[in-house]
């Protein structure tokens, strides 16, 4: 990988830190938004959970609709609508206007990851893509580790508007660097059409991998998240760039080994977390496999599409990125149930399940491969 296609990488990765930070930092901040907009904290915690509804709902159907454009323009106006609809919040005085900025933050970071997925990995040969949206994606590992602490901080001692203030200037910086660093990206000869979307939905391998992405994610639950100390998010970074390394080949003959190392990792949580002694090395276990599939399923559903349905890969990147983020919520829902009805401990063997069911979907995605001669 030359510096020129590395630099090009890293200005996405910036652009993926500020997006993670805004994703994010507003749970740090839920209570200064409620005490300030006068609204109840459970009227604030809708501001993340619509988040993640326009996100996964509004990504898909804007790919879609602009699936001619031009990617290079096309990144650098998403940054535009991102760095808006932080200024917006940053400026909110009302309930409905801060909701509205995060709808608007949603869909431009949902429909980002799934372009800038495509063209990091077409900037370099195959057996190169799983490093390539590695490095992309090192920029959300980075945001759980810097950037949302900082922005947390930020809205606590400043006022939350700052926190996304800064966000907005974050957006900016990365809309300029990438306008100079990522090269023009040739037209897609064929945009994605309805029938094409047709086509991925009604797909079972597709939704195979779109399924293993759902159960992979949703095996971290919200109490997981809770324990985001920096041990964890540097584990976390580590995790994704050795994912990218291990999707650098077959993604989901490596993906098996990786559901498989999750589930462990979790289920040892149970004998793990107790111990005050092994609580860095149950961290340390959780954060290099909370995003070590990252860049493998993500890989995986753009080489898959470029077999099957060509035309539609844009579209099967923003399917993914919907999984992303259904499998999350999916996790935080169980894994709240769980500790609600039985104890908080019993969310590692809930997670273990649904890590077991990305394991045997990774699994019987690498047998049909086989079968279909899919990576001959």
């Amino acid at each position: 990988m030359n510096s020129k296609i590395f630099i090009a990488l890293m200005s996405l990765a910036l652009s993926a830190f500020a997006i993670g930070t805004t994703e994010f930092v507003i749970v740090g901040i839920l209570q200064e938004v409620a005490t300030d907009l006068g609204i109840s904290v459970t009227q604030a915690g809708t501001l993340v959970s619509g988040y993640a509804v326009a996100l996964a709902i509004g990504t898909p159907i804007v790919v879609v609709l602009t699936g001619k454009l031009p990617k290079k323009g096309y990144l650098v106006f998403l940054m535009i609508a991102f760095t808006a609809g932080n200024a917006l919040a940053a400026v909110a005085s009302t309930y409905s206007i801060l909701l509205l900025s995060r709808i608007i933050t949603a869909v431009a970071h949902g429909v980002f990851f799934a372009v800038a997925a495509t063209v990091a990995a077409d900037m370099v040969p195959a057996n190169k893509k799983g490093t390539a949206i590695s490095i992309m994606f090192t920029g959300l590992t980075v945001a759980t580790i810097l950037g949302v602490p900082l922005g947390t901080y930020i809205g606590q001692e400043f006022g939350w508007r700052m926190s996304f203030a800064v966000v907005a200037v974050l957006g900016l910086i990365a809309l300029l660097v990438s306008l100079v660093a990522v090269e023009k990206v040739p037209r897609t000869l064929h945009s994605p059409s309805l029938r094409d979307v047709g086509s991925l939905i009604v797909n079972p391998r597709i939704i195979t991998a779109l399924l293993m992405t759902v159960m992979g994610f949703g095996g971290y639950s919200a109490s997981s998240i809770s324990w985001l100390l920096l041990v964890y998010g540097v584990a976390v970074a580590i995790g994704n760039i050795i994912g990218g390394k291990l999707a650098n080949g077959h993604p989901v003959k490596a993906l098996r080994f990786v559901f498989l190392s999750q589930g462990i990792a979790l289920l040892l949580q149970i004998w793990l977390l107790p111990n005050k002694t092994l609580t860095i090395l149950s961290l340390i276990l959780m954060g290099l496999f909370a995003f070590m599939m990252s860049p493998g399923v993500q890989a995986y559903i753009l080489i898959l599409a470029e077999k099957l349905v060509p035309s539609a890969k844009d579209v099967a990147s923003a399917l993914n990125i919907s999984a992303f983020n259904i499998g999350i919520a999916a996790g935080s829902t169980v894994g709240g149930l769980a500790v609600d009805h039985l104890h908080i401990m019993d969310t590692a063997w809930i997670g273990t399940i649904m890590a077991g069911f990305a394991f045997l979907l990774a699994t019987i995605n690498f047998r049909m491969d086989k079968k279909q001669n899919l990576f001959c």
